[in-house]
This record gives C-alpha cells, structure tokens and sequence, in this order.
C-alpha cells in the first residue's frame, strides 16, 4: 500500500466515511455457478427510483469507490440509467458481470460515461471446464466476446478467476489469454459458504498445496518473498487495529435494500426502505459493535504469530459460530502463506 494511500484509508476510517461501498443490484443470474454464494430466488429489489435515491444518499456521505454487482446487473433494464446517475455523482464506479448480455452499446455507453472498470468472471480457457462451472452452454464464447468488445470501446475490463478444484490447473494460461486480449487478471482463491451460513461449498476449495502453489507462482504474486515472509510478533499497534475496514470504511447492500459490513459479514444492520443510509451508518448498533471491537479483543487471534499479515474475515468467523474467533479458511491461507501453523489450519470445516 503507498503512502498516500495508507494515510487516505487511515483518514476515512478515523472519521468513519463509507468510503468503498458495494451494492448488489439484484440477486438474479442467467449463470449458476457451483461455487456461487447467493440466493438466486425471489429477493425483492429496489426499484429504479430507490437505487437512484440511495445513490444520492451515499454521495451526500462520502462515498467514493461504488461496485455494482449481483447476480447479473445486466439483468436490469435500468441498468444504464443507474450508471449514468452514479457517473453524474462522480463516483469511482466498478461492474461486476459476466458479459453475456452485454452488447456494444452497453460498451459505448460506459467509455462515454467513463466506468472506471468492469469486471468479467472467466474461470478457464477451456470451454468445457469454464461452462461446467458456469452451468451455461455457449458462455465461454459470450464472456470473451464482451471482454473484446469492451477492449475495443476503451474501456478498461479486467478477469476474475476464482480458483476451484475444477479449474486450479488453468489460471496460468488464463492470465496468458487476458494479456492476449489486453486486460488485467485477478486470481482469487477464496470460496466461502453460502450466504445463509451453509459451509457446504467449501468442499469445493483447492487443496493445501494448490493454496501453496498460487501463493508462491510470481505470476500471481509480486513479491513472494516479503508475501510468504514470516510476519514479525504482533505489536501494540497491530493489537490495537480493527480486525478489517467492514462497518469502518465500507459496507454492503443488498438489492432489498439492507446496509450490512460486507457481502461475506451477513449482519443486517438496516433497511434503507425504513431508515436513511446517514443513519443507519452512524448510529446503527450493529455497526456500533462491530467498531467497538480490536484485534486485542481476539481472544485467540490476538496469540497468533501470523495475526499483522492475515487476512482474518470477521463475517467468516461469524458463519464459523463466534464473530470473536479465528476464520477457519484464513487460518490455512495464512499458514499456506507463510509456512507457520494458524489456530485452526488447515480449515476443519472446510476439510469434512
């Protein structure tokens, strides 16, 4: 993290900006993903009036950083006028979407607008291991083709490759075919329950040693030797921090309308059909809470050596069945990470 950055980020969280925020507008999906986290039922949304109205809100509060995401936001026919009102409130704005439906004036439209990024999920490049993760025959050929067409608009695309068992093989040669097409890949290996808490998609996780590889391929990682470094003892500093920036710098909303700490932090602390985003922000108990905790607070993560560089998720702990305990799944990527056994490594519940 640059200074600058780090002295930003520090600033909007002693003051409690939600700075970053992430707002699912619907759950729906022409994709089923095996992996995926949602409910793809019948959630109500927000209509165009109350996503335009709440949008207005987060400007008056400090947002800068917005994603819109879902499910499939290309789903939405009011998606274009959505972000065109966030692009007039000068948000940072990112899309999430697969790009099936994504046509060229969809692509037009967000170069004019000046979209800061969209993101495409592409999970191989091979059609067969890609569309029997999507679930979706011809999905392949519609999500690189969208990725095209936004290259060719000037907008800047970027892959997101979640890695599991199924496709751990072929991140390599989808980073080769995004730089081929000119865009950025993200690798993420992180796949966790389903949002209702059910653990069961864990099985779906790489192995230990495939956690180890990705870790250490310096096609993925800039630095391996400062990333897989053992991290020095936890100081007064880091034992003072907060656990993460949920419910201090950003937070989620679903398409409903409830304001949580994030998408993986399933604590619904509003609705914004009862209750404005300012307040709901600042003087939410739940949000209360959650700023009220330190990572000395952490009755077991408070011991551990690799605590000042892990990626601990409080909502993972939370669906694990103690908000104030380890995340079992940050557990192992911290152990794969820098070789030294976490409290609860590997992930037990991930590993039945």
């Amino acid at each position: 993290m640059s200074s600058l950055v780090a002295q930003i980020s520090a600033k909007v969280t002693r003051l409690r900006v939600p700075f970053s925020v992430h707002l699912d507008l619907t759950w729906r999906c022409n994709e089923d993903c095996v992996h995926c986290y949602l409910d793809h039922g019948g959630t109500p949304e927000m209509d165009t009036a109350e996503v335009k109205n709440l949008l207005d809100q987060l400007a008056a509060s400090g947002t800068f950083f917005l994603s819109l995401s879902g499910g499939e936001i290309l789903l939405r026919p009011d998606i274009l006028e959505i972000v065109e009102h966030a692009r007039s409130l000068l948000f940072s704005l990112t899309l999430k979407t697969n790009g099936i439906l994504l046509t060229a004036a969809h692509a037009r439209r967000f170069a004019s607008l000046g979209v800061s990024q969209v993101h495409i999920s592409l999970y191989s490049h091979r059609p067969e291991v890609h569309e029997g993760i999507t679930r979706v025959p011809g999905s392949f050929v519609r999500s690189l083709d969208a990725i095209r067409l936004l290259v060719s608009h000037g907008v800047k695309a970027r892959i997101t490759d979640v890695l599991i068992r199924q496709n751990l093989d072929d991140y390599p040669q989808v980073q080769a075919l995004g730089a081929e097409l000119g865009v950025e890949t993200k690798i993420d290996a992180t796949v966790g329950p389903s949002f209702d808490g059910d653990f069961s998609l864990c099985s779906l996780r790489i192995p230990f040693d495939g956690l180890q590889k990705v870790f250490r391929d310096p096609g993925v990682v800039d630095d391996i030797e400062s990333f897989c470094a053992p991290p020095p003892p936890p100081d007064q500093q880091a034992l003072d921090g907060y656990p993460c920036g949920a419910g201090h710098s950003a937070c989620y909303i679903s398409p409903s309308g409830d304001v949580m700490p994030c998408v993986q932090f399933p604590v619904v602390c509003g609705n914004l059909r009862h209750g404005r985003f300012a307040e709901i922000w600042s003087a939410s108990p739940g949000f209360s809470g959650i700023r009220a905790t330190r990572m000395h607070d952490l009755p077991v993560c408070r011991t551990c050596v690799n605590l000042s560089s892990c990626t601990r998720c409080p909502g993972l702990a939370l669906m694990a069945g103690d908000v104030l305990g380890p995340s079992a799944l940050d557990c192992e990527k911290a152990y794969a990470r820098t070789g030294i056994p976490s409290p609860l490594a590997p992930a037990p519940e991930c590993r039945r």
